[in-house]
């Protein structure tokens, strides 16, 4: 079907910054990545979103299933590139995630199985404990709670494994480079 949704085979292990607008996801990606010394996944949407403004056009609907191939698209050419780690700034369950809240609960049903099918090792999700920025593309300062909660149920109702982040990026680095570190260490 949508073949591009799709992940190529991969052996390095794969995170994903997971959570609302404006919770670190981006700057947390970017210093793991180099902690690590590895490549990380930028958020598609927010090139795609900027192109889209620049001709005075909002995002619809129709932009969702564009902004998930895209997403994957730049996951897998990251992921020929690197051998034991990815840094994820979002996926397609994001992507869902967001679809839903902005298009009163549509999203492409055909992200349903990929979400299900593609595989990552460990979720974090960004808390809401941070103060949100203003950055042209944001737009529901207002909303984050809900939005983190519908964050958090997707990882729930899909069963996937968690971990929160929350604090000072020093706190969110300390937990995520434990959490990495062990998986690193058993795989």
């Amino acid at each position: 079907m949508e073949e591009t949704l799709r992940q190529i085979r991969s052996n390095c292990i794969k995170v994903v910054l997971f959570g609302p607008e404006s919770t670190g996801k981006t700057v947390l990606a970017k210093h793991l990545a180099s902690h690590y010394k590895t490549l990380w996944v930028p958020e598609y949407s927010r090139k795609y979103a900027e192109e889209k403004a620049k001709n005075n056009e909002v995002l619809t609907k129709s932009d969702v299933l564009p902004i998930a191939k895209g997403q994957m698209a730049l996951e897998n050419d990251r992921a020929k590139r690197v051998e034991k780690l990815l840094i994820c700034d979002t996926n397609l369950l994001e992507t869902k995630v967001y679809s839903q809240a902005y298009y009163n609960g549509y999203f492409p049903k055909v992200l349903d199985k990929y979400v299900v099918e593609n595989k990552y090792h460990l979720y974090f999700l960004t808390n809401i404990d941070i103060p949100w920025e203003s950055d042209g593309i944001r737009d529901k300062p207002n909303d984050r709670e809900n939005m983190f909660k519908a964050f958090q149920t997707a990882l729930i109702e899909n069963n996937l494994p968690y971990v929160l982040l929350q604090g000072s990026l020093s706190n969110r680095m300390e937990t995520a480079i434990k959490h990495i570190d062990k998986l690193l260490k058993n795989n």
